[in-house]
């Protein structure tokens, strides 16, 4: 895997620091931690985009601003896998610059040890997430260089 920006290779080696058992309960630790939607985003659900990948219904929307990324997800709290998948993206992207939230590898998910712990379903819904705030990204600098 190439290099990951300093956010996601903290959690990464956080969950690989970890026995395989107790991965799962950090997983759960970021559900607990996804931040609310900002209140400007919270009222406008055709902002938000549906995560189809998800199983539970997940919503992101990515702003850039100036050449900063902030990610905002919603997901329910009965279910925390998804919920936590989430909230690693959001905690991990949000902050970067373009440059480096289009960079982070596509097989970010599967570098998390968590490939046995979950479905494959689950870890295919982290990775839609992440490609698809990739294209927001992308969507939102078009022509802004």
């Amino acid at each position: 895997m190439t290099d990951l920006p300093a956010s996601l290779a903290e959690i990464r080696d956080d969950f690989l620091a970890l026995p395989e058992p107790q991965r799962l309960q950090l997983l759960l630790e970021f559900a607990n931690e996804l931040p609310e939607l900002p209140e400007r985003l919270a009222g406008h659900p055709e902002l938000q985009e549906r995560v189809a990948e998800c199983q539970s219904p997940v919503y992101i929307v990515l702003e850039v601003d100036g050449d900063t990324v902030a990610m905002h997800a919603t997901a329910p709290r009965e279910a925390p896998t998804t919920r936590g998948f989430a909230s690693i993206l959001a905690q991990g992207l949000t902050g970067l610059s373009v440059a480096d939230a289009l960079a982070v590898p596509d097989d970010f998910p599967q570098s998390l040890g968590l490939t046995r712990a979950v479905s494959p379903l689950r870890i295919a819904g982290m990775t839609g997430m992440l490609l698809r705030a990739k294209r927001q990204i992308r969507a939102r600098t078009a022509g802004a260089a």
